[in-house]
């Protein structure tokens, strides 16, 4: 089946957004060591990228509700630009304030971003969706290799300021997603007596168990990639690999956290929702002892690659269950408020990767992922429970 014209648009905006998220993930710790008054601060410009994109996902709901999905893409490609432009001059005067205030507006855009693959299935019908939002999330596999041949090609273009050409770099592929996004075209969804009110009231929709394992599963899987993600390219530089090695770690992950989305949705409709997320925890838990056995190049790469996989199965599983759980009139605030939580905790484990890697080193923060998959593996067990007795007593009833 051909892929839906908006759908590929949304994909392709993927591709440029995640280079740049890329470029952010890349250089972040690095920069911030560099221009940092302390070395335990290194990782707080990443960790500001991701307080951005928390504080960005309930108003880019909003502005869905109000103004529609396209007003929400161009003010989130506009906050790209800033990004590009903000931290270009940040280098050039070596301004650590500065570039945390571009990773503000970089966090900003990539909250938008993540709305790209709830926007892939009001594109097309039901029974498209999982496939819709893989596809979506396998135009990241571009980003990678774009981002990474970005910061390689520019990083030394002006020797007086390292990076500052990759940020300004930065702002023109956040301009050309801009211009991919103005021909995306959506499937209205029907009218409901409860549409113009947005559904049910949030409280009630938040009291279903599947909801808040979803939920957590999907805070559990994004916080322990970026707690590890963050921490890996200034880890690397403190075990003295070269550079390139580490631009090259960031690029492996992102093509691994994308490159499965071309078969994701299939086996999600094949498997089920739940048995993803389980996957995409294991591979989780096997990134965290990867890590852990040694510390040479193969062994980041291989923890890298890991952990994307593991974060595209157990993301896509996780935000396959939340399309369950609510109306389309409740899509937008729904899915607002679970990228707000899901964001919201991950700036937690972004800030304290840093001062832990700084402390304690990469053996301490690699093992701290183990706890929480656990938590997340047991509440599934859970949720399997409670709708095996749910089962139950609707048979009862209907006897």
């Amino acid at each position: 089946m051909p892929l839906n014209p908006s759908v590929l648009r949304l994909a392709t905006a993927q591709a440029l957004a995640g280079a740049n998220a890329t470029v952010v993930f890349a250089t972040g710790a690095i920069i911030g060591h560099l221009l940092a008054p302390s070395p335990a601060l290194a990782t707080v410009p990443v960790s500001v990228f991701v307080v951005g994109m928390a504080l960005g996902t309930l108003p880019a709901g909003l502005l869905v509700r109000r103004h529609g999905r396209r007003a929400s893409f161009m003010a989130g490609t506009a906050s790209g630009v800033l990004m590009g432009l903000i931290g270009a001059l940040a280098l050039m005067f070596g301004s650590f304030a500065g570039f945390c205030l571009a990773m503000l507006f970089g966090g900003a855009y990539a909250s938008v971003v993540q709305s790209f693959r709830f926007a892939a299935t009001e594109c097309v019908g039901p029974e498209q969706r999982p496939t819709a939002m893989s596809s979506v999330l396998a135009g990241g596999v571009l980003a990678g290799v774009v981002g990474a041949q970005l910061i390689n090609a520019t990083m030394n273009a002006w020797p007086p300021h390292a990076y500052a050409v990759t940020y300004l770099g930065a702002a023109v592929v956040a301009a050309l997603s801009a211009l991919v996004l103005h021909g995306v075209s959506f499937q209205r969804p029907p009218a409901s007596p409860t549409a113009q009110a947005g559904g049910r009231p949030t409280l009630q929709i938040l009291q279903q168990p599947p909801l808040l394992v979803a939920m957590f599963c999907g805070v559990v899987i994004y916080m322990m990639m970026n707690f590890l993600m963050t921490s890996a390219p200034l880890a690397m530089s403190l075990c003295g690999i070269e550079r390139i090695h580490a631009n090259r770690g960031i690029e492996m992950h992102v093509i691994a956290m994308y490159a499965p989305s071309f078969f994701t949705g299939r086996l999600i409709a094949r498997f089920g929702e739940t048995r993803m997320v389980v996957a995409g925890l294991a591979l989780t838990a096997l990134a965290s002892l990867a890590a852990l056995s040694g510390l040479s190049v193969h062994h980041f790469w291989l923890c890298l690659v890991l952990l994307g996989v593991g974060w595209n199965f157990g993301f896509l599983g996780a935000s396959a269950m939340v399309l369950k759980c609510h109306t389309p009139e409740e899509g937008p605030k729904i899915q607002s408020l679970n990228d707000f939580v899901v964001f919201g905790t991950m700036a937690i484990g972004s800030f304290l990767s840093g001062g832990l890697l700084n402390a304690y080193g990469w053996a301490v923060v690699s093992s701290l992922v183990l706890v929480p998959v656990m938590l997340a593996t047991s509440a599934l067990l859970g949720l399997h429970g409670y709708r095996q007795r749910v089962g139950q007593a609707h048979g009862s009833a209907s006897r």
